[in-house]
């Protein structure tokens, strides 16, 4: 019956992430990039055999997907949809906003990437602001014809370049607990910040850090002070 394949992937897929070990390798793979099973490894603190294991297991839910590059393989998220739901449980893991505000870490609260978008406590601002100044609208996140000049203005893409993903959609900030912008338009105007020297990634983790020039921009084009 539907219901019960249903029910026995759903309890696959949570076994999967219910390792300590597998949870930080899919934490780590958040940032959008692709790790081989050696950095992911040691992100995780393990022995790279046992790191094999853990990534056949995430592979086995397609939860992450493997690229061969040369010599060398490479491990990614699956797709843009697994990043959507790893950061939707994240939110659930901390009932007491609290105590979740203070183990997080204040420069990934502040900026980070959620997979190809931003996060954090800027980008829940930028989200914000963008409805604010009528560059959206809507619960469909629809581009306004305000919106859809001043991406323009910006530089930003706002063409549908993939038709099974989302173009502009909320995505719930983990330590936020607030909405901000996914999809290929979240995707999009990070690309943007990023060629514009307004953020840069950092090397080894999610966070997101936003430049002087970045800081006076945002504030300027969308009110957003920090």
């Amino acid at each position: 019956m539907e219901t019960d394949f249903l029910e026995t992937r759903l309890a696959a897929v949570a076994a999967a992430i219910a390792d300590k070990t597998r949870a930080s390798m899919l934490c780590a793979l958040m940032d959008g990039r692709a790790w081989t099973a050696t950095e992911l490894s040691m992100m995780a603190n393990v022995a790279p055999s046992t790191a094999s294991s853990h990534l056949a297991k995430l592979m086995e839910q397609s939860l992450i997907a493997c690229v061969q590059q040369g010599r060398h393989r490479y491990y990614r998220l699956h797709s843009s949809q697994i990043a959507g739901a790893l950061e939707g449980l994240m939110g659930l893991v901390g009932r007491d906003d609290v105590v979740m505000r203070t183990k997080t870490p204040g420069n990934l609260r502040y900026a980070r990437t959620c997979y190809d978008h931003m996060a954090g406590e800027i980008a829940v601002a930028l989200h914000d602001a963008l409805f604010r100044l009528n560059w959206l609208e809507g619960e469909e996140y629809s581009v306004t014809a305000h919106g859809k000049e001043q991406f323009q203005l910006l530089g930003v893409n706002i063409e549908d370049t993939a038709p099974r993903r989302r173009y502009a959609c909320g995505c719930l900030d983990w330590s936020e607990r607030r909405e901000h912008l996914g999809g290929q338009l979240g995707k999009a105007l990070l690309h943007t910040c990023e060629q514009k020297g307004w953020m840069r990634r950092d090397l080894v983790s999610r966070e997101l850090h936003v430049s002087e020039k970045g800081k006076r921009k945002l504030a300027g084009t969308f009110g957003v002070v920090f």
